[in-house]
């Protein structure tokens, strides 16, 4: 986790240097700064919000953490879309200008004896980063990309360079991901890492030896982690000096937003990071599916769009 709240975070202008059609319905896009500059530093398995279309979006960074000129986006086009792929898809060029703020990282790659890399279609670009990153630190890692077809599995090339430790499972060839025989004989020191569909990361999550598997996801499960219950708080805004009262069924950002506080937020499901707070007194009660049980322990932080009070106030550096 950042040692700063999405809150806290500066926001750039880039511009579109290149983009480029990795598969069908993939599009990657590179970003450089418009003067030159050096781009803020990250490691794999972060992501950018991008403002596009009138959105907030989050789109992780599959280039290389070493090349400080550009970053690089992998972009599937949602037939689904909100309004952030198809935005990029039909309307982002090179030449324009676009905010970003981050980089970011919730998923960020541990150190580990070995790694098990598990993709499912655009999942593989944070996954892509860790693989080539563990392949340059020569630590042993495997890794199979799962997707409706070869055509539609984007960076086949990149994977492809990276040799034998890559398995590709188009499904229209071999069907699914055969989770249970992928991490079969997985080592007591190894991580697994996953991102992908939520079937693809319920598998490996019950495959997995408790405590081994990290993953992210696109949306949030149907049910969020529950620890407390919906009682009314108070909240104090210690910045904007603020307080205030988060009624049952009303989440902290949305009491927030009622209030006139403008608070960065993007998913509304506890699993983009956008709104995550800095926690200056209280316990939270979270809800989210980023932080780590570590991580929760601490209480420095929350997501205020899911997350509540274990008791009866908070205060937030809001």
């Amino acid at each position: 986790m950042n040692a700063t709240s999405a809150a806290e975070e500066q926001e750039l202008d880039l511009l579109v240097h290149r983009t480029t059609w990795e598969a069908e319905g993939v599009l990657s896009v590179e970003l450089v700064h418009p003067d030159g500059k050096p781009l803020p530093a990250w490691t794999p398995g972060a992501h950018l919000d991008l403002h596009v279309g009138g959105h907030v979006r989050q789109y992780s960074l599959c280039g290389d953490p070493a090349d400080t000129g550009v970053y690089r986006l992998g972009i599937l086009d949602e037939p689904a879309s909100r309004g952030g792929s198809r935005h990029v898809h039909t309307k982002l060029r090179p030449g324009q200008r676009l905010r970003v703020a981050g980089p970011r990282n919730h998923f960020a790659l541990e150190p580990a004896a070995s790694y098990v890399f598990i993709a499912g279609g655009i999942g593989i670009t944070p996954i892509l980063a860790m693989a080539r990153s563990a392949h340059r630190d020569g630590v042993p890692y495997r890794l199979v990309h799962g997707g409706r077809t070869r055509a539609s599995m984007a960076f086949g090339g990149e994977l492809a360079a990276l040799g034998g430790r890559v398995t590709v499972v188009p499904q229209d060839e071999l069907g699914h991901i055969d989770v249970a025989g992928t991490l079969a004989g997985l080592p007591a020191d190894a991580l697994v890492y996953c991102c992908g569909p939520e079937p693809l990361l319920r598998a490996v999550e019950e495959a997995a030896p408790e405590g081994r598997v990290r993953t992210e996801r696109f949306a949030a499960p149907a049910a969020a982690p529950r620890e407390g219950d919906d009682s009314a708080f108070d909240v104090e805004c210690r910045t904007s000096g603020v307080t205030l009262r988060v009624d049952p069924g009303t989440s902290v950002l949305e009491a927030a937003e009622n209030a006139g506080l403008d608070v960065p937020s993007s998913c509304r499901e506890g699993i983009c990071g956008s709104c995550e707070t800095r926690v200056l007194d209280g316990t939270p009660d979270h809800r989210d599916f980023l932080l780590s049980d570590a991580e929760r322990a601490t209480g420095e932080t929350m997501m205020i769009c899911v997350s509540r009070c274990a008791f009866d106030r908070l205060v937030l550096n809001l």
